[in-house]
């Protein structure tokens, strides 16, 4: 299947693509809020720049789409038409990714990853929230207790 734009207008076009700001980013950033939490986001001086930051909780979160990071559902799906640059592309990403979690564990992040499909829908939405703040929350009474 060929794709409908020129490569040009392609190249145009994904180049528009933010990796900042995106939806399931303030999504995820206005639920924290509403709970009372407090974050900074894109923080250029650790690795990766996280798009969430919980300093409190010496925790990052990694919320990434599903094409972009190499995700294994339905959105991760790479397109038929130049497969082979998708695929190095998509691999590259996945490979960055573990080297900046890597290097986050190394300087004692934890490190949580919300990926796009378990924002979709509402159901799988507040399960993962709800995993989320779970996730926070005990990690705020085991801190209390070192």
């Amino acid at each position: 299947m060929a794709d409908i734009f020129s490569k040009q207008k392609r190249s145009e076009v994904m180049s528009k693509i933010s990796g900042k700001e995106t939806k399931p980013e303030i999504l995820v950033r206005k639920f924290l809020f509403a709970k009372g939490f407090r974050y900074r986001k894109n923080v250029k001086n650790l690795p990766g720049k996280p798009d969430i930051v919980l300093q409190k909780y010496k925790t990052a979160i990694f919320v990434h789409g599903c094409f972009w990071h190499g995700h294994n559902c339905k959105a991760g799906k790479l397109p038929e038409t130049r497969k082979e640059f998708w695929e190095e592309k998509i691999k590259g990403n996945v490979e960055r990714d573990k080297r900046n979690k890597s290097e986050l564990e190394k300087l004692g992040w934890d490190i949580i990853t919300i990926w796009q499909c378990e924002l979709k829908n509402n159901e799988i939405r507040a399960k993962t929230l709800e995993k989320l703040i779970n996730t926070l929350h005990n990690k705020k009474y085991c801190a209390f207790g070192r």
